[in-house]
């Protein structure tokens, strides 16, 4: 049982017009928000529905609390105090501490007492699995790999061979970390030389990895994730590159090899990153651009053209086609101007 008393201490939220003995039973957005309930309210878009709820309580920035004609839990920061305050409704799931029957765990891995290695899982030799670590169903940890104490690995989650997992690390279904790296050096018969990966995959403490997502061990040195980044679905890390620490890569975000992402640095959906430039600390990528230098200022980046009626985009595409005749027009322009021609 969860106060609304408990939910403000969490959210480090100011009661307004509440009793703090109130019962709450879970969250629920505004417009379908019933009693017992609390919602939230972080963006313009939505405050039409505030004068209708029936939250028992919205979190909300102090500008809305004045509109609000239900309790308030008000806070500076709504979005982040309604994500402390969810996360006490988070359901606590599976059994800890133990290793199921039809899991198979190699004689010289070591697994804390209060770890759990779920169904069909592997877990290969020289392994350290710490302290509260959840290991679900089909997962296989590999030789020599370490995950840190409270990391849970939800699903089908695969860890090759001398990964480090740090501590908190929430892994989603289908996620690999520490497969080959595409290294390949092209022969004088024009036939392709693997070239061994003999680095690691080294995951700093509370990351959160998406499901299907990839990230190569390193060739030589290894590839870092540092601590605090939040990675979205089936994004694609390549070898050697480091991610700074709690930078946020939306879906798709593919990074070639031996890349450099700063820190607090922001990637959207779909962003390409070629290999071997460096991208400063608190840069913002928009979706769908490709960054084929390095970024030395913070601040917002963009390329690409947004979607367009069809009919105006295949004259924009009719013209772009055309610039370089345009620009030797021009050019050719100005020298008879400057010769005094004209």
């Amino acid at each position: 049982m969860t106060t609304l008393g408990e939910v403000a201490a969490a959210a480090n939220a100011r009661l307004q017009g509440c009793d703090a003995t109130t019962v709450i039973t879970g969250v629920a957005p505004l417009s379908g928000a019933e009693s017992g309930q609390i919602s939230f309210l972080t963006h313009p878009r939505y405050r039409p529905f505030l004068a209708h709820t029936r939250a028992a309580a919205v979190i909300l920035s102090p500008e809305d609390a004045a509109y609000c004609p239900v309790p308030a839990l008000v806070a500076t920061n709504p979005h982040v105090a309604y994500a402390r305050a969810a996360a006490l409704f988070v359901p606590i799931t599976g059994p800890y501490g133990g290793i199921h029957p039809t899991a198979w765990v190699d004689p010289t891995a070591q697994v804390a007492a209060s770890a759990w290695i779920g169904p069909q899982c592997t877990v290969e030799a020289g392994a350290v699995v710490g302290e509260g670590v959840c290991v679900g169903p089909n997962c296989v940890i590999g030789e020599q790999a370490v995950v840190g104490a409270e990391t849970r690995l939800v699903a089908q989650v695969t860890l090759c061979h001398r990964v480090h997992i740090g501590r908190r690390v929430l892994v989603h279904p289908g996620a690999v970390i520490g497969s080959d790296g595409f290294g390949l050096a092209l022969g004088p018969d024009g036939r392709w030389v693997k070239v061994p990966q003999l680095g690691g995959v080294w995951v700093g403490d509370d990351v959160e990895i998406g499901a299907n997502t990839t990230i190569d061990r390193g060739a030589l040195e290894d590839t870092v994730i540092e601590e605090g980044v939040k990675l979205d679905n089936q994004i694609q890390i390549a070898h050697n590159v480091r991610v700074g620490a709690h930078s946020a890569l939306a879906g798709c975000v593919g990074i070639a090899g031996s890349a450099r992402i700063g820190r607090h640095c922001m990637l959207g959906g779909g962003v390409g990153v070629a290999g071997h430039l460096e991208i400063a600390d608190r840069v913002q990528v928009t979706g769908m651009s490709l960054v084929a230098r390095s970024i030395a200022e913070p601040g917002a980046y963009s390329s690409g053209l947004a979607v367009e009626p069809n009919r105006l985009w295949n004259k924009i595409s009719a013209r772009l086609r055309r610039l370089d005749e345009l620009f030797r027009r021009v050019a050719a322009l100005e020298k008879i101007s400057r010769n005094g021609s004209i």
